[in-house]
């Protein structure tokens, strides 16, 4: 499985998407719960396409290895070569 690096513009939670999450009548941890929901999925559909699978078919192995081999490019190449930019 190859990483693609991320692309500068990509971004795990729009600016129009966390507008809407602010104008939605929820408290703040519900909030935080919805941007974090929203994020995962975006990144979900990332993994899956690596994985040339469906997301309902994405299992808890491949998302961990998915996360180890980002570690890895992280560690060995450097953020700008990791697809998570953190």
């Amino acid at each position: 499985m190859e990483l693609p690096s991320q692309q500068p513009t990509t971004q795990f939670l729009t600016l129009e998407e966390s507008a809407k999450v602010d104008a939605a009548l929820l408290s703040s941890p519900e909030k935080f719960l919805t941007r974090l929901t929203i994020s995962s999925l975006r990144l979900l559909k990332q993994i899956a396409q690596d994985y040339e699978v469906k997301i309902e078919d994405l299992t808890s192995q491949q998302v961990i290895a998915w996360f180890e081999k980002d570690g890895k490019i992280r560690r060995e190449q450097g953020i700008e070569a990791a697809y998570l930019k953190w």
